[in-house]
């Protein structure tokens, strides 16, 4: 490397001072400075104030170019960067010079950010959300041993003994006032919202986002996500369950804690094809083909009542009536029978596994 440095830094002056510029952090991340250390060494370098702010934490280290805390009011950044590790944006780092930025203030601001990344890597994996997916996925293998899922959840950030819960989820872009589609939520964001306090992490695996948490609010998903939660405890058992609580949401019922699934988690055993043979099944499948009286099966199996279900269709509760009495002569089964209700939910819930 120092040879090389001579040979280039004969070029001319600037590109000696950005072989400098590398050689001085290759040097900092070697000897493992901390944050402020290296925000210390950066603000000498560039003989201005240098600024590390963290997303996660909120801290904000600025130092003065003589080596000390800048205690003097903040000034615009000149030059500022993001601090990304896998590829999520933990933080910003920035120059606060006077003047107009310096020929060499991005590079110095790029290899300060890398080296920040290295130091939170380093000294606090758990600060950011999005993870390796292959340690994920070993953490939640139900072929991986022991040893290698505990190794991949402190690699994670999770402690050993510390309770984690999987969560499965699919999301699908949610609409704003006007109807038009807006862009799917960032899985760390979700993650972020359903447990704010940290360990999370989350990793896409195919077309489904898994995330570990040790707490999860299943009120603070947003809308258009659908999830499904695994219980605490073995994180491959957990994840197979998620994924099962999963396939029971709705867009009525878009978060579903596979703990309060209860017996219902059987139907997820049945084989499809002795679910699509059922009789039951096979009528709910025939009349999927009329979205409103499908909608109208379903709010009324979700509230077992008539004028429960008119409130929420906007329907007076004797077109409801109407309506069910037509869709049971449609199943052969009489829907306002407590024997038919639980048929028609059993059969409907059969239906949407199969969908999903």
């Amino acid at each position: 490397m120092e040879a090389l440095a001579l040979r280039l830094s004969q070029l001319d002056q600037l590109a000696e001072g950005a072989i400098r510029v590398v050689m001085f952090y290759d040097t900092l991340m070697r000897r493992r400075v901390d944050l402020p250390g290296l925000a210390r060494a950066s603000a000498v370098l560039a003989e201005c104030v240098a600024g590390v702010r963290l997303h996660g934490t909120g801290q904000v280290i600025r130092m003065a170019p003589g080596g000390t805390r800048a205690l003097d009011p903040a000034l615009p950044a000149s030059t500022a960067t993001a601090i990304t590790l896998d590829d999520e944006e933990i933080g910003t780092a920035w120059l606060e010079r006077p003047g107009p930025p310096g020929p060499l203030d991005e590079l110095l601001l790029d290899r300060l950010a890398i080296a920040a990344a290295a130091v939170v890597e380093r000294y606090g994996p758990a600060r950011t959300t999005m993870a390796d997916p292959a340690l994920v996925e070993l953490a939640i293998s139900a072929e991986a041993d022991e040893a290698a899922r505990a190794r991949a959840l402190r690699l994670l950030g999770f402690a050993a003994g510390l309770p984690v819960r999987v969560v499965a989820v699919r999301s699908q872009p949610p609409l704003d006032q006007a109807g038009a589609t807006r862009s799917r939520l960032p899985l760390d964001q979700v993650g972020a919202l359903i447990c704010p306090a940290r360990p999370v992490k989350a990793a896409p695996l195919g077309d489904t986002g898994v995330i570990l948490a040790t707490t999860v609010d299943p009120a603070a998903f947003p809308a258009g996500v659908h999830a499904g939660i695994g219980p605490a405890g073995s994180p491959h058992l957990s994840w197979r369950q998620a994924r099962t609580a999963l396939r029971f949401t709705t867009p009525r019922e878009p978060v579903v804690r596979y703990d309060d699934l209860g017996a219902l988690a059987l139907l997820a055993e049945i084989p499809q094809d002795v679910a699509q043979d059922n009789a039951d099944v096979a009528a709910i499948a025939r009349m999927a083909g009329s979205p409103e009286d499908l909608e109208t099966l379903d709010v009324y199996c979700a509230t077992g009542s008539l004028r429960r279900a008119a409130d929420l269709l906007h329907l007076h509760h004797s077109s409801v009536a109407r309506r069910l009495e037509q869709i049971g002569r449609t199943l052969g089964i009489e829907l306002t029978e407590p024997t038919g209700l639980t048929r028609i939910r059993l059969a409907l819930t059969a239906w949407r596994l199969l969908q999903a």
